[in-house]
């Protein structure tokens, strides 16, 4: 009796340690390397989560070891994947109310992106996640500016005739309307493109003007200040269903881990701004700023180029464009 006694209170206890090992395990994908703000993002949520001891754990797949960058959205809303750090306008092919997510004149700054992440604007955004069963954890913008081989670009006659490099097709739209002769090139191709001749001018984020060191090839860089036009939106997304299984507690979790990360991030993208600009100003390159009256400008080509082939693509998004122009 007293060894049926002791085998069973053993097992009991290797059932209760089995119980404790078998923590929910979330998978969350992005493309970036572990040194960049979004892993940090997705980290930060990780860490919290964990720390807040729900038996909950977040593996994150960084640089692209789980899915392509581009291919991320489909498996997060069939669940094959739990969570992604997402450019929402990736999947503009699939849904084209998200290329309004990386659209040119649309967001000021950052200050005016927090307001637009908490408008009517980005619910019906994300009532449309809801339709492929995805949800948002963490909002975030990162911003960036424009650079002159020769000039300084702060105004569209800045562009006029020059050969220049954007970042998305709607602000590729935007430029043409101004006048630039445009060359697709991904950001790694930048300096090489204006150290050969090929590039006059470029538009791209903060970090990559940092990273790819386009500052030994330019003379003037506009960055991200009180006015920019380059804004993309890029949440930490979570599939809806599997954030729905779980429980009370893990839900909690996560949402209170998602709140501190989405000021975390407000301000490391207001930091990467702030980093550029020392950067270049540290390697002799001019700095110059873009005011109310070029944003203005700006918005007006866009609304004549970018945003009419939006509504091509989308009568009814006009409801949509006007939600989020409306937002101060």
């Amino acid at each position: 009796m007293k060894l049926n006694f002791t085998a069973a209170v053993a097992a009991a206890a290797l059932f209760a340690g089995s119980l404790t090992a078998s923590a929910e395990e979330l998978r969350l994908s992005h493309q970036w390397s572990t040194s960049d703000v979004r892993h940090k993002v997705a980290q930060m949520v990780a860490d919290e989560v964990a720390a807040a001891d729900v038996d909950l754990d977040i593996q994150i797949f960084p640089s692209q070891s789980l899915f392509k960058a581009r291919e991320q959205y489909k498996p997060l809303a069939r669940g094959q994947v739990d969570m992604i750090v997402f450019p929402l306008s990736y999947a503009g092919g699939l849904r084209n109310a998200y290329n309004l997510t990386l659209m040119p004149g649309l967001v000021k700054n950052h200050d005016h992106a927090a307001r637009l992440n908490e408008s009517e604007f980005m619910g019906d955004i994300e009532d449309i996640m809801a339709e492929d069963d995805i949800m948002v954890l963490v909002h975030g913008y990162l911003a960036g500016g424009f650079a002159g081989k020769e000039k300084c670009i702060t105004a569209p006659e800045d562009v006029e005739g020059l050969q220049t490099r954007a970042a998305g097709k709607a602000f590729e739209q935007m430029l043409a309307g101004a006048g630039a002769s445009i060359a697709s090139m991904s950001s790694a191709e930048i300096y090489n493109a204006m150290q050969t001749g090929v590039l006059d001018a470029a538009n791209t984020s903060s970090s990559s003007f940092v990273s790819y060191r386009i500052y030994e090839q330019v003379s003037c860089f506009t960055p991200a200040g009180d006015y920019a036009l380059w804004f993309m939106y890029q949440p930490l997304l979570m599939n809806k269903s599997k954030f729905e299984s779980l429980s009370e507690e893990q839900q909690t979790a996560l949402m209170e881990a998602a709140e501190k990360a989405e000021a975390f991030y407000l301000e490391e993208a207001k930091s990467q701004d702030g980093n550029a600009r020392e950067v270049f100003a540290e390697n002799g390159v001019e700095i110059a700023e873009m005011s109310q009256e070029e944003f203005d400008a700006w918005r007006q080509i866009a609304q004549e180029t970018a945003y009419k082939a939006f509504l091509e693509g989308s009568p009814e998004g006009q409801e949509l464009l006007d939600k989020a122009l409306a937002v101060e």
